[in-house]
């Protein structure tokens, strides 16, 4: 048999190289007409097993278009509130382009143009490093701390929303075993 194909809802059409089978001559050989059998039960899916990349992508992409949704009216992305949270927590004085994008665990042109994006906001001041002229320091505006302490708001309550599937004796533990999964993954721990 070279194989089959469904012509109607109660009949199958077979092709077979062999004209003792003839039924009714086509370009290719020849078809028998056979009724449809009974439909076997489906068979049980098969549990897939759990892949790392697969679930970490699912969980960040959820989070991710949740908090999207739940800081638009503060008129700034997730990425550019990672910024301000970094901007935030690290030295007065601001960061350079190059720690922004490692902390991010992002790429050069992709921080470059949040960056522009935020100055253009007026969220932060890009300015021209003290000591290298190559580089340029990043620092918070005032109007860049208020989105961050609105949006960290609405952070800490979907991190309470998200980790409440685990029961509460477990969740700095799963933090902790997260966060040292992403070290074995080689990106900065928050």
């Amino acid at each position: 048999m070279n194989g089959g194909e469904v012509k109607s809802k109660d009949t199958y059409t077979y092709q077979f190289a062999r004209p003792d089978f003839l039924w009714r001559k086509r370009r290719r050989g020849y078809i028998l007409r056979l009724p449809m059998p009974a439909p076997s039960p489906e068979p049980a899916p098969a549990a897939t097993p759990k892949r790392l990349p697969v679930l970490l992508r699912r969980a960040w992409y959820g989070l991710n278009q949740s908090f999207r949704q739940r800081i638009a009216h503060l008129g700034v992305t997730p990425d550019q509130f990672s910024i301000l949270r970094w901007l935030s927590e690290g030295d007065p004085q601001g960061l350079t382009q190059r720690a922004l994008t490692d902390l991010m665990a992002s790429d050069p042109n992709t921080i470059t143009s949040t960056l522009a994006r935020m100055e253009k906001a007026g969220l932060i001041a890009r300015q021209p490093h003290e000591k290298d002229r190559r580089a340029r320091r990043v620092k918070l505006l005032p109007a860049g701390r208020r989105a961050f302490e609105k949006g960290r708001k609405i952070a800490m309550e979907l991190q309470e929303c998200v980790l409440a599937a685990l029961p509460a004796a477990r969740r700095e533990k799963f933090l902790e075993e997260l966060a040292a999964i992403a070290d074995g993954c080689g990106t900065p721990r928050a």
